[in-house]
């Protein structure tokens, strides 16, 4: 059976804030179709190590690998521009602009007016409520429609890969249902996606695969409903 190449590798990273590492030789890897979940707890480095893919920060060893190129310590858009979207933790939108307006920000590097309609599309079709509140501020929405706009957001430049800092996170227990079951809806689609999750239960029933993190170094990994099963894990991280 022939072996998928990762989409994403990160390999061996060190990396951290000043003189102070915050990650110690962490490794994961993503490959095409896939979700993976990274989680751990507070202080595990899971964010920095999102913002070390996407290039906010450049690992002193280590290397990073997306779709077969070495993206190191690039520039965050030019890391972007390689098809790899970020929807930060904290449901980032631009408050006095509508969603539409939002969305079309989303598409900022896209100049081909097609395939931007095209975007949209997808994006109304996996968010209905967006295609019903285009003209809505997002500033006025709920958090759980604002981390909507977040997504969809990212989805407007044809991602290969989408990661996703939290996207669970200070949203009411109904929308934390709604935004796992687009996240299954988005692979079911074709979507690759990495997520950082605090919500590790729900995190470890979607993910294929999972890595855990402590204290800025792996600590397990595997398919993650072993994961979910895994008394050792349980105990550290789940509550159980």
């Amino acid at each position: 059976m022939s072996v998928v190449e990762p989409l994403l590798s990160a390999e061996h990273i060190t990396v951290g804030y000043g003189r102070i590492d915050i990650l110690h030789d962490v490794g994961l890897a993503v490959r095409p179709g896939e979700i993976v979940g990274v989680i751990g707890p507070n202080g595990a480095g899971k964010s920095t190590t999102f913002k070390t893919i996407v290039g906010f920060l450049r690992p002193r060893r280590g290397r990073v690998l997306f779709n077969g190129e070495d993206i190191t310590g690039l520039r965050t858009d030019l890391v972007l521009r390689r098809g790899l979207a970020y929807v930060p933790q904290g449901r980032i939108v631009f408050p006095q602009m509508t969603v539409l307006e939002n969305l079309e920000m989303g598409g900022f590097i896209e100049r081909d007016g097609a395939r931007l309609a095209a975007a949209l599309e997808r994006v109304f079709t996996l968010f209905p409520v967006l295609s019903e509140r285009r003209r809505q501020k997002a500033g006025t929405m709920s958090g759980g429609e604002q981390q909507m706009v977040a997504m969809g957001r990212a989805l407007m430049t044809e991602p290969k890969l989408i990661l996703l800092d939290e996207p669970s996170l200070g949203l009411s227990p109904k929308f934390v249902t709604q935004i796992f079951d687009k996240l299954v809806e988005m692979k079911r689609t074709g979507y690759t996606l990495m997520l950082v999750e605090q919500n590790a239960t729900r995190a470890l029933a979607i993910a294929d695969r999972a890595y855990v993190l402590e204290l800025g170094q792996n600590r397990f990994e595997g398919p993650g409903p072993q994961l979910l099963a895994d008394p050792e894990v349980k105990r550290l991280y789940l509550g159980g």
